[in-house]
């Protein structure tokens, strides 16, 4: 039996167009001072004397609370977002370690009701227990608060649309600005919190009381491969200086480590993957619900070639393979004709003469509002990923997007998505991040004359049989033989 499961009064919308956050501070905690907690696997112990066994490592653990879990401040009043996985799970613990008084929230935005056939279960039920059974180890309140409504109108309607008209966007990102640091934060803006906390794998540099008007830094995390700051790069200024992410300065192999050290009830279960609303539904499942299908034609790009059907080109983005169905491959989405619906592919997609490095971004987001220098050399992601590029921005405007960022890359990336968002990094330090609107330079992939026209026909019917794909293994290999018999 879960032991709390309530909900929060009704959220206030957030407004299309506005801020996502009412911009007053949260009220300070005046609670009394509570010792420091040792990490432990049962309830909190004094800290372990100098000379104890291990203390070198409770003296790591310690730096860490410091650094990370904001440690010399406490005690903090801190809501502590958790989704019964392992991350936040340690996160919390450590908070609760470091003296701070920490609530437990577990935001439901899973959509249960579109897809009940395909569960035999509620999917959250199992991640709700974990919560609770990590919670009830150290006696700390856990709230459910319900954001499905909040989610559909903020993220998944903005998902669809853009899936519709041919761009991709991401919908971790959404998530972390309107969601769990946006509406979630308005949700409990008067209730008397001095942070939010997660699991997230970043760090934010939150400046001193004497320098209180300086600007909170989001920075790398110390492993960078888990790093999440590209997920985080689109919040505000406002938004970051409410935030703790106690991972920040840990290695993924070090919070299970720890994880075990306090024997935390689901220390094994695996990382969540993919999009967070979705659960056990597939992406493509969830697109044909809410979108649908409209059978269309695949092109071969360089020749025009009709090589056979698929179910909507929203099914597609730029540089994927899977769910082609083609023989003789691999092959890859290059391009999309959303108008006509149509998809073209080829099997020459990582040629060194077709990558693209060039790239404009708008809906620009800068933690210090004034963003990089014209012409300042930079790294970028296009993608979460522990992958940089270097980068040269320049300032552009244009009519309908207001301020746009023209971004070159110092190498050819192939994966450039409309509608993915493009982080940008000074050193540690995340500058924030903007919107891809599109890839406009000489080096974009072609498609030649003949499929633009056929891509054009009203009635695609005349088109006949798909062409018969001859496989390039095959191809290679007769030619070799050839060579041999010769």
């Amino acid at each position: 039996m879960l032991r709390v499961a309530s909900t929060l009064p009704t959220l206030r919308p957030l407004l299309r167009g506005l801020p996502p956050l009412n911009h007053k501070p949260l009220l300070r905690s005046r609670l009394p001072p509570l010792p420091f907690r040792a990490l432990s696997s049962s309830a909190p112990l004094a800290a372990p004397a100098s000379g104890a066994a291990g203390a070198g490592e409770e003296v790591a653990v310690e730096e860490h609370l410091s650094r990370c879990a904001a440690a010399g401040r406490a005690p903090l009043r801190v809501a502590v977002l958790v989704s019964g996985g392992v991350d936040s799970s340690v996160a919390l613990r450590l908070l609760h370690a470091a003296g701070h008084s920490c609530t437990a929230f577990y935001l439901k935005i899973w959509f249960q009701e579109d897809f009940r056939n395909f569960w035999s279960e509620c999917p959250w039920d199992e991640d709700l227990k974990y919560a609770q059974a990590v919670c009830d180890k150290i006696d700390v309140p856990l709230e459910v608060v319900h954001l499905s409504d909040e989610y559909w109108n903020h993220v998944v309607s903005h998902i669809i649309n853009e899936y519709r008209c041919g761009r991709t966007p991401n919908p971790d990102v959404l998530c972390n600005t309107r969601i769990k640091f946006g509406a979630f934060l308005e949700a409990i803006e008067n209730m008397g919190f001095d942070y939010i906390a997660s699991g997230h794998y970043a760090h934010v540099t939150h400046p001193s009381s004497e320098n209180a008007e300086e600007p909170s830094v989001l920075q790398l995390s110390k492993d960078k491969v888990k790093d999440q700051t590209y997920f985080l790069s689109h919040l505000s200024q406002s938004q970051l200086r409410r935030l703790l992410f106690p991972l920040g300065c840990m290695t993924k192999d070090e919070v299970r480590k720890l994880a075990a050290q306090l024997d935390l009830p689901n220390q094994g279960r695996k990382d969540s993957q993919g999009i967070c609303f979705l659960g056990k539904v597939k992406f493509s499942e969830f697109v044909e619900r809410h979108i649908g299908e409209m059978e269309g034609v695949i092109l071969e790009a360089e020749s025009g070639d009709y090589l056979g059907k698929h179910r909507g080109f929203w099914f597609y983005t730029i540089g994927q393979r899977q769910g082609l169905r083609l023989p003789g491959g691999p092959w890859y989405v290059v391009e999309k004709d959303v108008q006509n619906n149509v998809v073209f592919v080829s099997r020459n997609y990582y040629s060194l003469d077709k990558r693209r490095r060039t790239f404009r971004v708008g809906s620009l987001n800068w933690f210090n509002n004034s963003g990089p220098a014209d012409s300042e050399k930079l790294k970028c992601k296009v993608r979460h990923s522990p992958e940089f590029h270097d980068c040269t921005v320049s300032k552009d405007q244009t009519e309908g997007n207001g301020d746009v960022l023209v971004v070159h890359l110092s190498e050819d990336d192939q994966g450039l998505a409309t509608g993915q968002f493009a982080a940008f990094y000074r050193e540690n330090a995340c500058l924030g991040s903007g919107i891809i609107l599109d890839s406009w330079d000489e080096m974009s992939f072609p498609v030649c004359s003949r499929a633009l026209e056929i891509a054009r026909l009203e009635d695609k019917s005349s088109l006949g049989k798909p062409v018969r794909i001859m496989n390039l293994e095959h191809i290679v290999k007769s030619e070799q033989e050839a060579i041999k018999v010769t």
